[in-house]
């Protein structure tokens, strides 16, 4: 049995624990080294670059934003994914509205851009339809809001992230919810539970380990629409919507490389505090 698991380890475990070790945990080490000395020579200064980046206001404000972001797009998510999720759960036939909901991860980010662009620059479709609705009701004239220039751009992308990833979301809440007993929720309803009963007490205590998986991945996704901000408003956006991927790339880009090793250290080390916290807040219930 025990030459059984060695051989288990080494065809499977292995492989996978040296890909790790090679391409994250040992650059990572490199980086925490590399935030405790210069960008040029090298020279240990110790926590100097720390203390440079909790006085630099572009982080403190791509730190606000960011958490600001997540905060609101992870429960949006979440919710909005299991709300859908209940109503195609009710489908016997739902595959084909599984891929409809699965599209918007299959399409180019570029292309994906385009559509902001096209919907929300101020000639975009979205203001010629306000101002075309206006005129025709007699409620207000021309509209020439500039939404990626303002603070509006912050719920633009919140609902480009939400747009993106609600279809992943509802395929991983339709897994969970396949695998709830339709017994034990039938014995329930002949029980006298209602729908609401029946949700509370049987549907949600089994979808704990759904919930967890979820919230994880939305927590970790948050952190990538990077790409759809940078395209659609550039390396310097409204500060509404300047996150920390903007502040990492500017760094890079002027070769501030030892700042960017210390905010990553700090932001890997957030990240795995976050994640535990929530792995033991769900071991607890």
């Amino acid at each position: 049995m025990q030459k059984k698991r060695r051989k288990f380890f080494g065809l499977f475990v292995f492989p996978g624990f040296l890909g790790i070790m090679v391409f994250v945990l040992l650059p990572f080490l490199d980086v925490v080294k590399r935030s405790f000395t210069t960008a040029v020579t090298g020279a240990f200064i110790g926590g100097k670059n720390y203390q440079a980046i909790f006085r630099n206001q572009a982080f403190l404000l791509a730190v606000k934003n960011t958490i600001k972001f997540t905060v609101v797009c992870i429960p949006v998510l979440v919710s909005a994914g299991l709300m859908v999720a209940l109503m195609l759960s009710r489908f016997k036939k739902k595959g084909w509205i599984k891929s409809i909901y699965l599209f918007p991860l299959a399409m180019p980010t570029a292309t994906v851009v385009l559509v902001w662009k096209l919907v929300f620059y101020k000639q975009g479709f979205l203001n010629l339809f306000l101002t075309r609705a206006g005129l025709d009701w007699g409620l207000w004239g021309e509209v020439h809001k500039d939404y990626l220039g303002t603070a509006t751009a912050f719920w633009v992308l919140v609902g480009s992230y939400v747009w993106k990833n609600l279809g992943y979301t509802v395929i991983l809440w339709l897994a969970g919810l396949g695998g709830i007993s339709g017994e034990m929720l039938e014995a329930a309803r002949v029980d006298g539970a209602g729908g609401w009963q029946r949700f509370w007490r049987i549907v949600l205590p089994n979808l704990k380990g759904s919930l967890f998986t979820i919230v994880i991945l939305s927590f970790l996704n948050s952190f990538k629409i990077y790409r759809e901000a940078y395209l659609t408003a550039g390396a310097y956006p409204d500060q509404s919507m300047y996150l920390l991927q903007h502040l990492f790339n500017n760094w890079f880009v002027n070769l501030e490389l030892d700042k960017m090793a210390a905010a990553a250290v700090c932001t890997g080390g957030v990240l795995m505090i976050a994640i535990l916290l929530l792995q033991r807040l769900w071991e607890d219930r």
